[in-house]
């Protein structure tokens, strides 16, 4: 199997290589990544540059050209399709780019794979999505599943609906061996800063107020990032073609709440990892409510009862355990969190 993982040097991209690269069934791992902001070598320590199956590809995937070299040159056997802008308040303020790399790029692999695979027989094209698509639940609704319908609020979500509608098309037109999945938020450790968890986290530390929108009572089902690699890498080998598979932890808190368990983390581990903030003022303090974000959606939850009982995976991250490792590897690792925020951090 050679394997191409998009956005091999993000978040979810650098612990998915991480889990995936000593898997004897993979022979060639080839990470594509555009190194914009939030993609980052640093992540992939150990790795990238010293393992005799990884190879690494600088190619932005609005580049036809390049994304079929790439395919080509790599013999491409089989696809993870992460790569994409992800930020929800940065699609606000600049949609053009969403649409150019998380549907246009995805078009641009989808054609390179049809035109250089010529049967279907031994390949597998794994597209990951989000839940957001699925639009906003109410707060006594049930959770989204394989058979829910498209409501995307947003301009990323709307981006990341446009290229699953392509992803399925390519696949029923086509014939490409494609399989759509829709996971939860993700957290864990190497998140970017700008999300939810490493912002509250950061701001803590820089000794400033952290933003909550509104009154923070819309509720997010949480998947810790190593759950989730398990699970695509399950859909990878086990899934059938053409499916789609929703993947969530069942763990579902309100932002404020959520907040508040970071900020509750944070003070009883910084005083033993970080003593200089151990006299810092109650983390939860510094929380601080703001103008709401347009079109914020009130409620997502997924329903994984599909991908448990035809593949066998479910999550195993408790969330509270989750967010204390989650903590505890940003304290430990001050340096990566001002390095990608590029931010002074108030540890003095």
């Amino acid at each position: 199997m050679n394997l191409l993982v998009t956005g091999g040097a993000g978040f979810i991209g650098s612990h998915l290589i991480r889990f995936l690269i000593g898997l004897p069934s993979i022979d060639r791992l080839v990470n594509l990544d555009a190194l914009t902001y939030a993609g980052r070598l640093e992540n992939l320590v150990g790795i990238h540059g010293q393992h005799p199956r990884y190879a690494f590809e600088q190619v932005d995937l609005r580049h036809a050209a390049e994304v079929h070299r790439v395919v080509q040159a790599h013999d491409i056997t089989h696809v993870i399709h992460l790569a994409a802008e992800s930020h929800v308040d940065r699609s606000i303020e600049k949609a053009g780019v969403f649409m150019e790399t998380n549907v246009l790029g995805t078009l641009h692999l989808l054609e390179a794979c049809r035109l250089h695979w010529r049967d279907s027989k031994n390949h597998k094209w794994v597209h990951v999505s989000t839940d957001e698509v699925f639009g906003s639940l109410g707060r006594e609704d049930d959770a989204f599943d394989e058979s829910s319908s498209y409501h995307p609020n947003s301009p990323y979500s709307a981006s990341k609906a446009a290229s699953d509608h392509l992803v399925r098309a390519w696949h029923h037109t086509h014939g490409l061996p494609t399989i759509v999945t829709n996971a939860s938020n993700n957290y864990g450790p190497f998140q970017f800063p700008e999300k939810l968890i490493p912002m509250t986290i950061l701001k803590v530390l820089s000794g400033e107020e952290i933003p909550l929108y509104g009154a923070g009572e819309n509720v997010r089902d949480w998947l810790h990032v190593e759950d989730h690699c398990a699970a695509l890498w399950t859909v990878l080998e086990k899934a059938r073609i053409g499916e789609t598979y929703c993947i969530g932890a069942g763990q579902e808190r309100r932002n404020v709440d959520l907040m508040k368990e970071v900020c509750e983390i944070l003070d009883e581990e910084r005083a033993n990892l970080v003593p200089s903030l151990s006299k810092a003022v109650p983390a939860a303090s510094l929380i601080t409510p703001v103008r709401d974000r347009p079109g914020h959606d009130f409620r997502y939850a997924i329903n994984s009862d599909k991908i448990r009982k035809e593949l066998g995976w479910q999550a195993e991250k408790n969330l509270h355990q989750g967010l204390r490792d989650t903590v505890r590897w940003y304290l430990r690792n001050l340096d990566w969190l001002a390095t990608a925020s590029g931010r002074k951090l108030w540890t003095s």
